[in-house]
């Protein structure tokens, strides 16, 4: 009697903490509003979202510079993500995610062009604890038109974890790291990222791997 007194207080647990995760995609108006409100947006918004969980409600600003347009598409030398809790109309930022273009002699081909791969972002509850998981995905591509970099972080517990891919047709330029501390996620969102990485592969046709 006890044991299923247990799983039904679990259960019910669980359900509450589902309940109180949600998330969406914002509409331009409320876009443009959200641009007028929260200071520090060096960009143009490409795309926003908002979510709420346990710890309060949060929006997220992907931002991109859009350097050049280019037949009806922008290219993007520096991109900005910020996430800020939304307190009763009072915005308080959390995060700030930053990258730009590498286009020096670091490299063979200077990479033209870096965006968000809004696609594989994602702002779900993960491993169930009542609290959002935000997943950022953002690439780059090169002179020749290839991909040249990939990275995906995740924020967890307003900490952020980091993979690493450098893509290259040639094995010995080839990268993939992984922050050690991604080890210390919970099991469920180090799976949801392994099977993220598949679906990447799949559908981009990178290799995100070493060599």
């Amino acid at each position: 009697m006890k044991n299923n007194i247990c799983i039904i207080l679990l259960l019910t647990l669980s359900n509450f903490a589902l309940a109180q995760t949600n998330s969406r995609v914002l509409s331009q108006p409320e876009i443009q509003n959200l641009s007028k409100e929260i200071e520090n947006i060096s960009y143009p918004i490409y795309k926003a979202y908002a979510y709420k969980d346990l710890s309060g409600v949060y929006d997220v600003l992907l931002c991109e510079n859009q350097a050049k347009i280019v037949k009806s598409d922008s290219l993007n030398t520096k991109i900005m993500a910020i996430c800020v809790l939304n307190e009763h109309g009072r915005f308080i930022e959390k995060w700030v995610i930053k990258d730009k273009i590498i286009s020096t002699d670091e490299v063979e081909f200077p990479e033209t062009s870096i965006w968000f791969w809004s696609k594989y972002s994602s702002f779900k509850d993960i491993d169930g604890d009542g609290k959002i998981e935000p997943i950022i995905v953002y690439g780059t591509k090169n002179s020749e038109n290839e991909y040249s970099r990939v990275k995906i972080i995740t924020v967890y517990k307003e900490k952020k974890y980091v993979m690493r891919a450098v893509e290259c047709s040639l094995d010995d330029c080839r990268k993939f790291q992984k922050d050690e501390t991604i080890k210390s996620l919970p099991k469920k969102i180090q799976q949801f990222l392994e099977q993220l990485l598949d679906k990447m592969r799949n559908e981009q046709n990178v290799l995100l791997k070493n060599g």
